[in-house]
This record gives C-alpha cells, sequence and structure tokens, in this order.
C-alpha cells in the first residue's frame, strides 16, 4: 500500500510540475493555464465518474454518463476565451458575457442537458417508479454543479490580473490555494495524531479532531505567509516585502491594499481555505457513509480515488478567487 501510495504520487507530482512549468515558460496571453487544461479535465472527469457511481451504490438512480458530460461540460466553460486567443483573434473586451459568464451559461446549459436526457428516455423503462426521473435529474444536475463549478473557478483564478503581471499572478495563485489547501489535511493529521482528544464530527470522520483541525488551520497559514511573502514576489519579480509599497497606495486602492501585505493575507487566506478544505473532505465522508462505501474509487493507486484528491479543492477553488480577487496577493 506504501509503495503505491509512493509511486502514484510521484507520478502525479511529475506530470504536475511539468504542467505547471510548460504553464510558465511558454505563456499564450490570453489563455493563460492552457497547458493547464488536461489536467483539471482529468480531475474532473474522474470526480464526476466517482461520484456518479457512488450515487449508484448508495440506491441513487443516475444517468452516469449525462452527470458526467455535464460536469465536463462546466468545468472547461472558463476556457472558452481561448478559443478566440489560439483562434489568432483577442477576445472582445466589450463582450456582454465576459470571462466567467461563460460559466453560468454552461451550468444551464449542463441543467437542461439533464433534462432532454429525461425526457428522451421517460416511459421506455417498464419497471420504473414515480420520482424517478426527477432523482435522476436532481442527481446529474448535482454532480454537474458541484464538479463543475469549482473546477472552471480554478481556471478563471488562474486568469485572474493576467495582463498586469503577465499571467504569473494568476500562477502563483494557483500554486498557492493547492499548497494551503493541501497542507491543512498534513497539518490536521499530525496534530490530530499527537494532540487530538476532541472528535469534530465522530459520525461522520471518526479520526478527525477538533486539535487536529486546529492544527491544519495553524499549518495553513503559515504556509499561506511564505506562499504571499515569498513565492508571489519571486513569480511577480518585485521586492519581497511587499507591505511598504501597498500601504503607499492604501488610498487609492482601499480593500486591496489591506489585503496585499502578506501577513494579512495570511490570515486571510490560511483560515479561510484549510476550513473550507475540510468542509469539502467530510462532504466525501458524508457520501461515502451515506452509500455504504469505503472508497471513491480505485484510480490511484495508493491515494484511493480521484475525489480523495479534489475533495478539498472542489470547497475551496471559489473561496480562493474571492480571496485573490480581492486583494490577497496584491497585484
Amino acid at each position: 500500500m506504501l509503495r503505491d501510495r509512493l509511486r502514484t504520487s510521484a507520478i502525479l507530482i511529475v506530470i504536475v510540475l511539468g504542467l505547471l512549468s510548460l504553464d510558465y515558460s511558454i505563456r499564450i496571453p490570453g489563455a493563460d493555464g492552457v497547458w493547464l487544461l488536461p489536467l483539471l479535465l482529468f480531475f474532473a472527469i474522474g470526480t464526476a465518474w466517482e461520484i456518479a457511481v457512488m450515487l449508484s451504490a448508495g440506491g441513487q438512480p443516475v444517468r452516469r454518463t449525462v452527470a458526467v458530460v455535464g460536469a465536463t461540460l462546466v468545468a472547461s466553460s472558463a476556457a472558452v476565451p481561448f478559443l478566440w486567443v489560439l483562434g489568432t483573434n483577442d477576445y472582445p473586451k466589450d463582450c456582454p458575457v465576459g470571462r466567467l459568464g461563460w460559466i453560468v451559461l454552461a451550468a444551464t446549459a449542463a441543467v437542461f442537458l439533464s433534462l432532454i436526457a429525461e425526457m428522451r428516455e421517460y416511459g421506455k423503462g417498464g419497471d420504473e417508479t414515480p420520482g424517478d426521473a426527477i432523482r435522476r435529474t436532481s442527481a446529474a444536475i448535482f454532480v454537474s454543479m458541484y464538479v463543475g463549478v469549482p473546477m472552471a473557478m480554478l481556471i478563471a483564478l488562474r486568469g485572474l490580473h493576467a495582463e498586469p503581471t503577465a499571467g504569473r499572478f494568476g500562477l502563483a495563485a494557483l500554486v498557492t490555494t493547492i499548497l494551503v489547501t493541501k497542507v491543512a489535511d498534513a497539518g490536521a493529521y499530525f496534530s490530530g495524531r499527537a494532540l487530538g482528544r476532541h472528535k469534530l464530527i465522530p459520525r461522520l470522520s471518526p479520526g478527525k479532531t477538533i486539535e487536529g483541525a486546529i492544527g491544519g488551520i495553524l499549518a495553513s497559514t503559515i504556509v499561506a505567509y511564505l506562499a504571499l511573502a515569498f513565492l508571489f514576489p519571486a513569480l511577480l519579480a518585485r521586492p519581497a516585502d511587499t507591505t511598504t509599497v501597498m500601504n503607499e497606495t492604501a488610498v487609492k486602492t482601499g480593500l486591496s491594499a489591506l489585503l496585499a501585505p502578506s501577513w494579512v493575507g495570511a490570515i486571510v487566506l490560511g483560515p479561510v481555505l484549510a476550513i473550507s478544505g475540510m468542509v469539502g473532505d467530510l462532504a466525501e465522508s458524508l457520501f461515502k457513509r451515506d452509500s455504504g462505501v469505503k472508497d471513491s474509487g480505485n484510480l490511484l493507486p495508493g491515494l484511493g480515488g480521484v475525489w480523495d484528491v479534489t475533495d478539498s479543492l472542489l470547497a475551496a477553488s471559489v473561496p480562493a478567487f474571492f480571496c485573490f480577487a480581492t486583494g490577497v496577493g496584491g497585484p
């Protein structure tokens, strides 16, 4: 088990670092993050499939293909503006849809995709009970939104403040989000093992403790500070101590200036992402318990399923976007 875990982790790390290196070194203006799309689609499709399978195992009717297609559609929607750029045209600045608007449109399309699928098949099965169509539609829409929207927001996060920073701000924000969210898991685990006395929610996850949760929050806050104080300056080519610079622009930028200093940003970002990640982790535990399964899947030997990797990021991506969009990291 440990050997499989180390092997799978090593492969994932190599792939992630390779794609991040491409994303850093070969920039396509207006399509920042395009090199990371294969990785995002792998995790989106894998997570959606595992949730759909888990719903089926728990006795919930769901059309797996519809759920996965819907999640993929929504997850990739934030990359629609890339099509203009890759087609040698700039994305229209006056486009009424903007960039985030594509996520809303794709989410709406996913809802009606689920409905159309049910309309086509309604009444064909002789053993259906009243309410099955509604439950299948609801399950497919849930998977599409739960997986697709957070994944799309990771693309939006990667493209944040792209023009004034040559695409580097979004890359730093994305890497920081992953590090801060994932280190909470490690901090909670080790803190819980050493100091854990009071169970957090034993009905869902007997191993999680309040002390572990506090340790995870502290670990995330420390990593958030290190990332904001050193990773951001390194990628954005600015002095490591940005507090003085940002204070000089406080009158002009308001909330952005308030959140820009590394220590302030860390105090906001660390707890927000740590707590969000814990919610995502517990959400997966809830589904496992209710479905009566031990693991979400076995696609990643030693690590479990794809959802085991993405659970915390799904919950943290939207809060991360808002944190960085409102001034954390100060572009």
